[in-house]
């Protein structure tokens, strides 16, 4: 069976991005979940019968993660939360969505 997982790191520290909030969305919000120390879900985000083709989107709330932090932004932050959509063709295969973090850029692939 296929599945769905994250890992959010953060480039401008260095490390893991801990306690970052991600919501998965389809076409309504199906799951909201916390980073942990290694800034990664604690299970999947999405498996088995729950995970189907089609569309998804996971949200990600790197504006309260960076405020969370202590560190000195302007306001409006330049990135806030970060949607990445992207489309599952064959729900049987793994995909792994991570996301690499700074307060003033970003980027994602489809891992393994």
């Amino acid at each position: 069976m296929g599945k769905l997982t994250t890992h959010v790191l953060d480039t401008a520290l260095g490390k893991p991005a801990q306690g970052l909030r991600i919501e998965v969305w389809s076409d309504h919000l199906l799951k909201t979940v916390q980073t942990n120390h290694d800034g990664r879900a604690d299970a999947p985000l999405l498996e088995g019968a729950a995970f189907a083709s089609g569309t998804y989107e996971l949200r990600f709330f790197a504006g309260d993660y960076l405020r969370g932090l202590g560190m000195t932004l302007a306001e409006p932050l330049f990135l806030d939360v970060i949607p990445i959509r992207f489309g599952i063709a064959d729900a049987g295969q793994h995909f792994h969505v991570p996301l690499l973090l700074s307060p003033f850029g970003y980027s994602t692939y489809r891992g393994s």
